[in-house]
């Protein structure tokens, strides 16, 4: 999340009051966009528990009782590509200037100025020009979820797929193994590790570019296969395990080689739906003095092994070592320093800085990078980029100049004082040793997008919302790039049809905000509906017969006929309740809306897979549906208010569930559209002329010519990529679809 907006997210979570602010014109301390208002004191309720970065993701594609079965992506990743295509090309049409999240990179060894760029659901990237460019190096047909990407000496370069650092929406996505590419990453072959479910570091022997070392974390979501650390003698082509876990969820973090002498970070940590451990008695500091051969776990001054050990960020600078360890629960544990190789270590002095810098979810980063030119100056990844450079007695934050939330990091041998910066914002430069002057990427085409928004009034207007880079326009920007004009976790964006300036976007949590100017100035409105749940993905919709009515869905579904001004609440709780989930605290919330042409019949849908109906504007409700999987989108005909449909999230595993559901009768019978899609969730659907479907997946858009059944992959060019959203222009017969992780994409349909 947008940790830019902490202080409002702090008071979510402990009920602090928060000032009211007037509109502004330059952006508040708060760091919302210019225009903003604050909003007021009752706009937060307490929730319960923690709450971690895009978790909800998990919570809505895990069936309850279920989780995610192993290699669910991957099967039905090839069910999708044995399906005939259908249809033109899509076409990217960016951002190429905001950047997203990026996870590991690498230089090259034989060319000056290029560098390797692994994004997290986004594929891999190499730029030939310092980092200010970025093009694919990746296969679209391969998953686009990387952990690590490594360059040997000759220039052959690795690859390790499935993001491991949980909490992020893409981790739901685990990876396929590792890659070797001889040819600069113009082809790739798969060397092993088949079952690694996320690959965490690779690091090869700077004196034998044949011997790699793999740290494989492991699937987040079941227990076993390829985890620890790993070598190979022969560039990949057999594999050794030289450190395994203490259990079954014990996976390897980090791997680091200095001669003879290895170490590796080991880590605990597992997801199920009500669930959340990461950390436990398998992770530590381990060290081996003999190539490996034999390991000890570290002690000496770190904490014991015991429950409480989360993960650890790990950096080796010759005798010198630093670790940064967070507690299982996610926050700040203690810095700790070595300069004996690991035999014994020093807490370094409490710093408000450095702790700060791991808010709640240190898991989410684990990693720390010394400076090969002096090992007293060091930097540590956390919602700020932390630096030290008397060795961790003193630090100081960057968390302006850059974008939060930190994960990837290099020196470039060839350029003294120049290291490259990876975070949730893209890809950063500094000549300066990493103590600032950044300059951040200005073409990198790899955005996660939750959201799409267009308008008949003007195809080149698209906006949507985008994970920790918030609500983003194609209109605004002075240099004719995408625009960020609401920070946060960018959630739901729409676009009056009617008026391209009237414009609305949310973040996290439904907090919402109106605009009358295209998003120049922003009025927070979300204080105004009734709610005691509210989804981290609020649905904010249009009537489709005049737009200054608006339903906003929280436990209870509110509307406005004023553009969003007022609103008042036309049900009771739709939902189970909030249930008892402790890592999920907004579980019960309606997740669709979906207003019927005729001005008086409204369908829900609701995370906790209910369907509902009112026929006469929210003075009575029938329930439709209940158990089945997550409600993703509910939509109806807007000429024939009984005609409607749902899709549903979830990975199935050996479960009848249906991922689409069609009615002609008002929801009173319901059928199986799902057929031949592939068994992955569908996020979203459009209904267009003719009885033809378009369903948005996590393996791509499909469609059908006959409502459903019998399905086609939609279109050429897309990358194996989630499509999260998906919106219809059907005057020009235009889609244009949000994903996760490559940014908008649109193709003429029919």
């Amino acid at each position: 999340m947008r940790r830019r907006l902490l202080p409002w997210l702090l008071a979510a979570v402990t009920g602090a009051a928060l000032f009211t602010a007037p509109p502004v014109t330059a952006a508040p301390p708060d760091g919302t966009a210019p225009g903003a208002q604050t909003p007021p004191d009752d706009v937060y309720r307490p929730v319960r528990g923690p709450s971690a970065p895009a978790d909800y993701r998990y919570a809505q594609k895990a069936l309850p009782g279920e989780g995610l079965p192993r290699h669910a992506y991957d099967r039905a990743a090839g069910e999708a590509a044995r399906l005939p295509a259908v249809g033109g090309p899509w076409k990217s049409v960016g951002p190429t200037n905001i950047g997203g999240r990026v996870v590991s990179l690498a230089l090259d060894p034989k060319r000056a100025d290029t560098l390797y760029a692994a994004a997290a659901s986004g594929g891999l990237w190499r730029s030939t020009d310092a980092g200010a460019t970025f093009h694919s190096v990746w296969p679209d047909h391969l998953t686009q979820a990387m952990g690590a990407v490594a360059a040997a000496p000759d220039g052959t370069l690795y690859a390790g797929t499935g993001e491991p650092n949980p909490g992020g929406g893409s981790i739901t996505y685990e990876g396929t193994g590792l890659y070797r590419s001889t040819d600069g990453g113009a082809h790739w072959t798969r060397i092993g590790l088949r079952d690694s479910g996320a690959i965490s570091a690779i690091t090869v022997d700077p004196a034998n570019p044949r011997r790699v070392y793999v740290a494989a974390a492991g699937s987040l979501y079941n227990g076993g296969g390829d985890r620890g650390v790993y070598r190979s003698e022969d560039g990949g082509a057999t594999w050794d395990r030289l450190l395994a876990g203490e259990n079954a969820y014990t996976g390897a973090t980090e791997i680091a080689v200095d001669g003879d002498r290895l170490y590796a970070v080991l880590w605990d940590h597992r997801r199920r739906p009500g669930l959340r451990t990461y950390g436990g008695v398998g992770s530590g500091v381990f060290r081996s003095t003999d190539d490996g051969r034999t390991w000890q776990r570290l002690g000496g001054g770190l904490p014991p092994r015991g429950e409480g050990v989360g993960r650890i960020g790990l950096a080796v600078s010759g005798d010198r070592l630093y670790a940064l360890v967070n507690r299982t629960s996610g926050p700040f544990e203690g810095f700790y320093a070595s300069s004996d190789g690991g035999d014994s270590w020093t807490r370094t002095p409490d710093d408000a800085a450095l702790s700060s810098s791991q808010s709640s979810f240190g898991w989410w980063f684990g990693k720390v990078w010394a400076d090969p030119a002096d090992a007293d100056h060091v930097h540590v990844a956390g919602v700020a980029l932390l630096t030290t450079r008397d060795a961790g007695r003193t630090w100081s934050a960057d968390a302006t100049s850059i974008h939060v939330d930190h994960h990837a990091m290099v020196w470039d041998p060839r350029r003294p004082g120049r290291v490259y910066l990876g975070n949730d914002g893209g890809v950063y430069r500094s000549d300066a040793r990493g103590d600032g002057g950044w300059v951040k990427s200005r073409h990198q085409p790899y955005t996660q997008l939750y959201s799409a928004a267009i308008t008949p009034q003007d195809p080149s207007r698209i906006s949507g919302g985008a994970q920790d880079n918030g609500s983003l326009r194609s209109w605004g920007s002075p240099d004719g790039g995408f625009d960020e004009y609401l920070g946060g976790d960018g959630e739901e964006n729409l676009i009056d049809p009617a008026d391209k300036n009237n414009v609305f976007a949310c973040y996290q949590y439904g907090n919402c905000f109106r605009s009358t100017d295209g998003g120049d100035t922003l009025t927070y409105f979300a204080n105004a509906t009734t709610y005691e749940r509210r989804n981290w993905f609020t649905p904010v919709v249009f009537d489709p017969r005049n737009p200054r009515i608006l339903y906003y869905g929280s436990e209870v579904l509110n509307r406005s006929t004023d553009g969003g001004v007022t609103w008042r609440p036309i049900s009771p709780d739709l939902t189970g309740g909030p249930g008892d989930d402790p890592v999920y605290p907004n579980y019960g919330t309606i997740t669709s809306v979906a207003p019927a042409g005729d001005g008086r019949t409204v369908y829900v849908g609701t995370d906790d897979g209910r369907v509902w109906v009112t026929r006469d504007l929210g003075e009575s409700w029938t329930k439709l549906a209940e158990n089945r999987p997550w409600v993703t989108r509910v939509i109806v005909d807007e000429q024939n208010p009984n005609r409607v449909w749902t899709t549903h999230s979830g990975y199935r595993s050996g479960s009848p569930s249906a991922h689409v559901y069609g009615s002609v009768d008002g929801g009173r019978h319901w059928r199986d559209l799902s057929g031949n899609l592939p068994q992955a969730p569908v996020n979203d659907l459009v209904a267009a002329r003719g009885g033809i479907l378009y369903a948005a997946t996590d393996q791509g858009v499909f469609t059908s010519f006959t409502g459903g059944g019998h399905w086609f992959r939609l279109g050429r060019g897309m990358p194996s990529v989630p499509v999260d959203d998906l919106e219809y222009d059907a005057g020009r017969a235009r889609l244009v679809a949000a994903t996760f992780g490559r940014g908008f994409y649109e193709l003429r349909a029919w």
